[in-house]
């Protein structure tokens, strides 16, 4: 089987990268020229571990291709994944108007059967209008299945995920559909769950809105641990090795971010909306996360009083490390933060960096981290990046005007950064 893959983003290139390693010849299409242009030259155009090399190997082989071409690539594969974007509405719904688009070329080109699979985010009962969209396209009436089959990667680690699923789920009323997806990935060890389109589409925003709230829970937690004078990072140890509980996704800080987590339970709850439920706990959620970072703020202003005019040093930009994504990213909200009090705001992120049309203007975007911290009255570290924590901190405390630190990630040691003597102050933790 050809695979065609309709969309090369983030999601869209690594699916297509990874079939092409699982074996399957893959060709990956998109309208955007300049984007194919730079994926046939071997450029990841976004940052994530392993995947360039292997984009290259498979160019090199000629196991993968892409296109603009999108007649030529529907009729030439019985495949085809859609991966384009979900984005918001303002009401925090789902836009699917790239996936309708997508679904009506399908449909207008077909030239015989194809398998036309959603692995782009959308909401429940997304496949019944696929279908729609697709019958509704077609010029000549032509066989079709469709089914959905969710990702669940993250950010810096995707090809791990790729390849060592913890799951694949597939939702599909086809036995065809779904006997052509278990052999594409035939050659992957892991749980297949088989089950509806709905509980499929289900499944992936129900997975994403539990992490998150075991994010803002540990959050909202680590605010009360603080006064009590308790340790968070121990109370999730003592919690984690619950096997109920787990240790994943139990770590204090400053917020989640990216293009998944806040866009994903956005939709959730607006879906429930629709239906007539509200889904308080998520409503939560979201209130936690939007204001995790001002109460890690307010902990700078009661050490250094007014913060206009005093120089603030942030480092890390990216929502996580091993990833340039800045969307939605806890930083991003602090900066706005510490640019409405006036602050000069310095910023350093070994990979991610704010784009050439920012509204960002007043503030300094380094390129090493002795210019952001040199002279700086307070350190907010926003990204757990591993070349934070080998910093000679005892060398970093002599260039800064004030000794102050506030860690939005609970990466360094506490007792440590005291020793040296810096006024050190976590999320739950200090």
């Amino acid at each position: 089987m050809n695979i065609l893959v309709i969309g090369t983003g983030y999601v869209g290139t690594t699916t297509a990268i990874v079939f092409a390693e699982l074996g399957w010849h893959v060709t990956g299409l998109d309208t955007d020229a300049q984007k194919i242009d730079q994926l046939k030259q071997g450029k990841l155009y976004f940052y994530e571990p392993g995947l360039e090399e292997l984009l290259n190997k498979h160019l090199q082989s000629h196991q993968m291709g892409f296109t603009t071409d999108k007649v030529k690539a529907i009729q030439e594969n019985d495949v085809i994944f859609i991966c384009v974007g979900t984005p918001s509405h303002a009401d925090g719904s789902a836009d699917l108007k790239y996936i309708k688009q997508v679904t009506e070329d399908i449909g207008q080109i077909m030239n015989g059967y194809k398998l036309v699979i959603t692995k782009s985010t959308v909401p429940v009962g997304t496949q019944e209008q696929v279908v729609a969209w697709i019958q509704a396209a077609q010029l000549k009436s032509h066989p079709f299945d469709t089914a959905s089959n969710p990702e669940f990667l993250r950010e810096g680690k995707a090809l791990q995920d790729a390849m060592n699923p913890d799951r694949i789920v597939i939702g599909s009323n086809s036995d065809r559909a779904t006997n052509m997806i278990q052999t594409l990935y035939q050659s992957v060890k892991c749980p297949i769950i088989v089950t509806t389109p709905k509980t499929a589409e289900m499944i992936k925003y129900a997975s994403n809105a539990f992490l998150a709230t075991k994010i803002s829970y540990m959050n909202e937690l680590a605010r009360l641990c603080d006064p009590l004078g308790v340790n968070i990072k121990e109370v999730a140890e003592g919690m984690g090795l619950d096997p109920r509980i787990g240790l994943s996704f139990l770590q204090a800080g400053i917020g989640y971010g990216g293009s998944c987590f806040p866009k994903d339970v956005s939709a959730l709850i607006q879906a429930a909306k629709t239906n007539h439920i509200e889904l308080h706990v998520l409503e939560k959620v979201v209130y936690v996360n939007q204001t995790q970072h001002l109460w890690l703020l307010s902990k700078a202003r009661e050490r250094l009083g007014d913060l206009a005019n005093k120089k603030i040093a942030i480092l890390g930009l990216a929502f996580k490390p091993d990833t340039d994504d800045i969307r939605e990213s806890p930083s991003i909200r602090l900066i706005e933060s510490l640019i409405s009090e006036k602050a000069d705001v310095y910023v350093y992120d070994p990979v991610a960096s704010l784009p050439a049309n920012s509204h960002f203007k007043s503030i300094k975007c380094c390129k090493d981290m002795d210019e952001a911290i040199d002279g700086a009255d307070a350190l907010f570290l926003c990204t757990e990046w591993s070349v934070f924590e080998r910093i000679d901190w005892a060398e970093m405390k002599a260039a800064m005007n004030q000794p102050n630190i506030f860690d939005g990630r609970n990466v360094l040691d506490a007792g440590k950064m005291k020793d040296i003597g810096y006024f050190y102050q976590g999320v739950g933790y200090s």
